[in-house]
């Protein structure tokens, strides 16, 4: 059917940047609460489900899409004090329930319900953060979609909330104290109520909150009166002494790092790292000696150990060099660096001891994207997630002493995962470089250029596109078709995999998202 789309209109509104005019033409549109911006999103739905409620085979896909959304999900359990953690998704929940047990063989119970938050489900549950005892949990709450938070806390033993509430709460989380009685959280000051989800965020400031006090009595810690656009991310170190800042700007992966020793009520903050010049996040530390992991220098990443009572950059050491793959990230479990790198888009873990000397490879179920990995310096064992394309995530309990992979929890789907296949292909960017690019189809099909391709890609803010599992993507590969992942922004007309692409018109139609 012909699709009639409604007209756009169109304004002379332009901005000038260092001297080059630039038109918006729809500025118009930036204003959700606007009448005339409601009837165009309206008119534009009109045209949408007016052409896709007259697809042949829509209800036949929609049920199939509904049989296999239909199973259970479980997250990787995490341990807190004495209590254990997990998030787990009955099958057609919109949000996961987070669930709390003294045991793993124990009955689980529900700490918190987010899809009871809200009767119309636009109430989300947008991070937690759960005292070193076990006792209390602290739990973001979002409205309808915003960055906005709301943040309260809870005690787990009893299930019951306290009163605090803490509102103004943006990109930030929380981090506790060790003595249970407060943590550490970023606010913008209250803005205007007309203009509040229009308003640019400026002027971010890091607060500590004691339980049982209201927010007006929140300490501020530190703020920076020069720098309206820095954003600060505070953390607590495993030892319980220091709080570090994270400091950053805007998207842009580089941050300055500062500190503060909380075991000095005088202490001062600290700019450990004062220059925007690479990204640094804190591993861990052994007293004074604090283990970062960095590109400066190293765009793939490495390990450095930065003592803070001598912290000129000439006596800065390098435990784990740069390596060929991508470091994505670093723990520190069972007193040993559990390095998380990426090679050609999937996952493989590698230990080194304290010193940075390579210990082994762990061994996982096969190539594909693992996460997880997380506990404290003293663990012996720790949980992670394993999914491919084609295979929903499972997870697994790690033994460190016996270099062992169990299979902890796995869901049931109605979807035969051996009937499909995976390849990974490379092929060369404008400049070269080899991009590789995930291939899944029925085993058997021939890629001669004649087959449907959903060929999706992505090239932004550094991030690689690893396997994952989509239960849309299954009935897509159910149907027939071919589903193709390239992990970077490239040219798809240097694509040439014997499947149908933009450079070729075919009579099969062709789908792509970049």
């Amino acid at each position: 059917m012909p699709l009639d789309y409604p007209t756009t209109r169109t304004t002379d509104t332009t901005d000038t940047y260092h001297g080059i005019t630039v038109a918006d033409p729809y500025r118009w549109l930036e204003d959700p609460n606007a009448p005339e911006t409601a009837a165009w999103v309206e008119a534009q739905n009109q045209v949408t489900f007016g052409y896709l409620n007259h697809l042949p085979g829509r209800d036949r896909i929609k049920s199939r899409l509904t049989e296999l959304w239909n199973y259970e999900r479980y997250g990787i359990p995490f341990k807190q004090g004495n209590r254990y953690f997990y998030y787990k998704n009955d099958g057609l929940q919109n949000q996961s329930v987070l669930y709390t047990l003294p045991d793993l063989e124990a009955e689980p119970t529900v700490l918190l319900d987010p899809n009871t938050l809200s009767a119309d489900g636009t109430v989300a549950l947008a991070g937690i953060a759960i005292s070193e005892n076990g006792q209390y949990l602290a739990y973001g709450l979002s409205t309808a979609g915003s960055d906005w938070m709301e943040w309260q806390i809870r005690n787990i033993e009893t299930g019951e909330d306290i009163n605090d509430l803490l509102q103004w709460v943006k990109f930030s989380g929380a981090a506790w104290t060790h003595d249970h009685q407060g943590f550490f959280y970023s606010r913008y000051d209250e803005p205007k109520a007309e203009s509040k989800l229009e308003d640019v965020n400026r002027y971010q400031k890091l607060y500590y909150h004691v339980l049982g006090t209201p927010q007006s009595e929140d300490t501020l810690i530190y703020e920076r009166a020069d720098q309206p656009d820095w954003g600060f991310s505070g953390g607590v170190t495993e030892d319980g002494r220091y709080l570090i800042i994270s400091v950053w700007l805007g998207t842009d992966s580089k941050n300055l790092l500062f500190y503060k020793d909380l075991q000095d009520p005088q202490a001062e903050v600290i700019e450990l790292i004062s220059k925007f010049e690479a990204q640094y996040s804190l591993i861990d530390n052994e007293g004074t000696t604090f283990w970062l992991r960095t590109d400066l220098d190293a765009p793939k990443g490495k390990v450095i150990a930065i003592d803070i009572t001598n912290p000129g950059r000439s006596h800065w050491q390098t435990l784990i060099p740069e390596a060929e793959e991508t470091l994505d990230a670093v723990g520190v479990l069972n007193h040993q660096f559990v390095a998380d790198y990426l090679k050609d888009a999937y996952t493989q873990i590698k230990i080194f001891d304290l010193t940075g000397t390579f210990v082994r490879d762990v061994v996982l179920p096969g190539i594909g994207a693992a996460g997880g990995f997380n506990g404290k310096r003293t663990d012996s064992e720790t949980f992670y997630s394993f999914t491919s394309f084609t295979v929903p995530s499972r997870i697994y309990r790690y033994n460190f002493t016996t270099d062992e992979s169990t299979l902890f929890r796995q869901p049931t789907i109605p979807f035969e995962p051996d009937a499909y296949e995976t390849q990974q292909v490379f092929y060369p960017s404008k400049d070269g470089t080899k991009i590789p690019i995930f291939i899944t189809a029925k085993k058997g099909l021939v890629l001669n250029g004649e087959n449907p391709t959903l060929l999706y890609g992505y090239g932004g803010f550094n991030i690689s596109l690893s396997p994952s599992f989509s239960v849309s993507n299954l009935v897509w590969l159910e149907l027939g078709g071919i589903y193709a992942v390239q992990i970077c922004e490239a040219a798809v007309s240097t694509v040439r995999l014997g499947i149908s692409r933009a450079s070729k018109p075919t009579s099969k139609p062709y789908l792509m998202t970049l």
